[in-house]
């Protein structure tokens, strides 16, 4: 879990390797902003009709979903995909990033220092409400976007015909939030950018990343985190959308769903087999434990023993399970 110690180095070490362990990374892409906090594909709009509402996860924005958000609406589904405060459309871009001054980064303030898990569930919860009020709402998260997940859906269970985790964080009573998922000795084996942090994350208030650096063993080190099995170029684009900052505070939040609100709704896992960022054997844990919590309610569990943690580079595979997840109840 993330704790603070100005004074103790040691202390400073164990809390940024705690929290950089498993950071569920996610990618960017282009973004199409339609309003605060959200990216719109849409087919025709008919009343009833199911609208997917897709949240990313850490360094990353809405606009990582754009491959699969295509697929949707191509099957005639509505998409929203969510940024959270301060990201997509809405991102902060440190000016010594864009100068690669790191020196300058390592103390430059953040505005996203004061935001956390309430501030994103906020985000989510809101749009899953105008969205419920034309039809049912499926909600997926990837990585740290499962936090958001959990959260939503017990607090607004009635209004979600169905959650999806895509090798997302599903905190539990024993790993009640993101920092305690990380540390778990099931994601002992998971890849860490520790050499790439740049500045104090105790300080800043955030986790800053350099996405932008050329030193090839720092490079190879991402790859390996995010997708080791893409092809270079495709590795370049996804770095390209990648954001510097993300608040102490999202890893920090408890996000234990209650069996009796977030137990109750119909819930996906799409299991990833070559994640080096939320290690599967951490995902089968996280299975698990939500199952054991509700064994009446349990996940239905699709295995993709290929895909690294954004997962397959065809988007078609992930699509066919969401697109049928509007159809599905208990």
């Amino acid at each position: 879990m993330f704790m603070r110690n100005d004074t103790n180095e040691e202390g400073k070490g164990a809390t940024r390797r705690t929290a950089l362990r498993g950071l569920g990374l996610a990618a960017g892409g282009m973004a199409l902003a339609t309003g605060p906090g959200a990216s719109a594909a849409s087919a025709t709009p008919r009343r009833g009709l199911a609208t997917y509402v897709l949240v990313h996860g850490t360094h990353s924005a809405g606009a990582f979903w754009m491959p699969i958000a295509r697929d949707l609406v191509l099957r005639g589904h509505r998409v929203v995909m969510v940024d959270q405060p301060r990201h997509g459309a809405e991102a902060f871009v440190a000016e010594s990033y864009q100068r690669q001054d790191l020196a300058a980064m390592a103390v430059e303030p953040s505005p996203l220092k004061h935001l956390g898990l309430d501030d994103y569930e906020a985000r989510v919860t809101g749009i899953v409400r105008q969205a419920a009020r034309s039809g049912p709402v499926v909600l997926v998260g990837h990585s740290l976007g499962g936090v958001s997940v959990s959260r939503v859906a017990d607090a607004v269970p009635h209004l979600l015909h169905h959650i999806c985790y895509m090798a997302a964080f599903c905190p539990s009573r024993l790993l009640p939030t993101a920092d305690a998922c990380t540390a778990a000795p099931e994601n002992a084996n998971a890849v860490s950018p520790a050499e790439l942090t740049v500045g104090d994350p105790d300080r800043l208030g955030v986790l800053r990343l350099n996405f932008r650096t050329g030193v090839s063993g720092e490079l190879a080190l991402l790859k390996e985190m995010i997708c080791a099995d893409y092809p270079d170029a495709d590795f370049r684009r996804i770095l390209s959308g990648m954001q510097t900052d993300e608040p102490v505070a999202a890893y920090a939040g408890r996000a234990v769903g209650r069996p009796g609100r977030w137990g109750r709704v119909p819930r996906t896992y799409l299991r990833f087999g070559k994640d080096r960022t939320i290690a599967t054997a951490l995902q089968d844990r996280m299975i698990a434990e939500a199952d054991a919590s509700t064994p009446g309610n349990r996940f239905r569990v699709h295995d993709f023993p290929d895909a690294s943690h954004v997962g397959p580079l065809d988007p078609t595979p992930v699509a066919d399970v969401l697109d049928r997840l509007a159809e599905q109840r208990n």
